[in-house]
Order: structure tokens, then sequence, then C-alpha cells
């Protein structure tokens, strides 16, 4: 078995206790508690005890401890996978969305997102999602809007005569004896 990746020289147990003491990130001061029992003399199996966890576990702490300090014991966001759409592609989005289908050409009459996602396909070869891309429109301050529902059979004009369009002329109703009761 090899022998231990050394500690950095620069620090000492009281000063990742300290530094423990000030945190606010419960794993990290996990973390150092347990570089710091090996900073005093304790070995690596009591370092892992304590910090519950295996040996591998407190290598890795200790490679990344010595790579960024006290900071890189804090557990950092996962960097997911890296957008499909560029500069590039957003610009010509916004300028598709902006311009409107033209139905010779796209063979719509209003854009869906599954139309720009051909589109988009078919422009530059990129695979995008619909969940992806109306996010992606979203971030682009784009809202996803539809007109609102009209029967196929309905006439030009025949909401305008259905709409009360004069001031309501309210109408004080008679007092009928059989619903008061004499007093």
């Amino acid at each position: 078995m090899g022998s231990p990746i050394p500690l950095r020289s620069d620090y000492n147990a009281g000063q990742l206790r300290r530094i423990a003491r000030d945190s606010k990130d419960a794993d990290q001061v996990r973390r150092l508690l347990s570089l710091a029992l090996i900073y005093g003399g304790g070995s690596r199996t009591e370092a892992a005890h304590a910090g519950g966890v295996g040996l591998q576990v407190v290598r890795d702490w200790v490679l990344r401890f010595n790579a960024n300090g006290p900071g890189g014991l804090i557990d950092r966001k996962a960097p997911g996978q890296p957008s499909r759409l560029d500069a590039r592609h957003r610009a010509a989005l916004a300028a598709m969305v902006e311009n409107g289908p033209i139905p010779a050409v796209h063979g719509v009459v209003r854009w869906r997102i599954i139309d720009l996602c051909q589109c988009l396909w078919d422009e530059y070869g990129t695979n995008v999602s619909k969940q992806t891309l109306s996010r992606e429109l979203r971030a682009l301050g784009y809202r996803k809007l539809s007109a609102r529902p009209r029967h196929h059979a309905q006439a030009a004009g025949a909401i305008e005569t259905f709409k009360k369009t004069g001031l309501r002329q309210w109408r004080r109703s008679r007092a009928s004896g059989a619903s008061i009761a004499a007093i």
C-alpha cells in the first residue's frame, strides 16, 4: 500500500477548527474537522470514522483541500449538460419568431414549438426537445399565446349582436304583500 497524500503545510489543526466554527455549511464543517483530526496527529482511518465516510472519500477531501484550500471542501453545483443552443441559434430563433412563418416555405401559418424544433434541425442540425425549446423561448422573453377558440360555424357579426353595450337600467322590483309578512 502507498503512503498517504500529505496535507498542505500552510494550515494547522487550530486554523481548520476556527474556519469550521465560522462556516455555515455543515458538510464543509464535517470535512474540515476530519482534516483537523489528521493535522492533530490522528490516522486517516480515525478521520474517516469521525466524518462518517470511507478512506477513499477522505483521500478525495485531502486532494480538494490541497488544490483549493478550505473553499474546496464546499459542495459545488454540478455543471450539468452544456446548452445545445448557442448565441447564433438563439438569434436565429428570435428572428424566426419575430418574422413569423411563411406558409409557402415553412408549410405552417403559425409557429408551434415542434415546428421551431424542426426548423432548427433543418437549418443547423441541432436536435432540441420541445421542453428545452420552450424554456429557451421563455428565457428570450417570448410567451406561449394562443387565440381565443371560436366555433367553426360562427357567423362574423354574431357576437356583436349579443353584446350589451348600453347602460343598464336598474328597476326596483315592486314589493308584493305575499312575500312580506304582515306585522
